[in-house]
């Protein structure tokens, strides 16, 4: 299940010019939040999508307005690549620039949304807590 719906675009675009866009095809709406769900999963991997994201048949367990909106940001990018009726284009691809560097900078570390939930610890990690080293044989020189 998206986090967005197609209806919650109607904060970004007029309903009106979503059909437009579409041609009142409600697939293209739905391949667009797709694609931008699956945009934002490429930065937030070490958060817990199935928490923030849902899964096929599983509603998100974790609700956050923030990537939501980053979501219908570039989700709207994305339909308005098809077509551009009387959408302010521009303003468009900032907020689309913008959210896709909100989602490096929550990514790099440098920002830190408030109580998203981590993916759980890898399983495969070694126990203990031994560190081994290796360095070149000590050079003598002498001028």
């Amino acid at each position: 299940m998206p986090i967005i719906t197609a209806a919650d675009l109607g904060t970004n675009l007029y309903p009106e010019i979503i059909d437009e866009i579409t041609r009142a095809d409600g697939s293209m709406t739905d391949a667009a939040i797709s694609v931008a769900e699956n945009e934002a999963k490429m930065y937030l991997g070490r958060y817990d999508l199935e928490a923030l994201f849902g899964t096929a048949t599983a509603a998100p367990t974790f609700a956050d307005a923030y990537l939501q909106s980053l979501v219908k940001d570039l989700a709207c990018w994305h339909l308005l690549r098809v077509a551009n009726p009387g959408a302010d284009y521009q303003a468009f691809r900032t907020a689309y620039l913008d959210a896709l560097n909100a989602l490096k900078e929550i990514r790099n570390g440098a920002a830190n949304p408030y109580a998203w939930p981590y993916a759980a610890a890898l399983s495969d990690t070694p126990d203990g807590d031994a560190v081994s080293w290796t360095s070149n044989e000590r050079r003598n020189n002498h001028y």
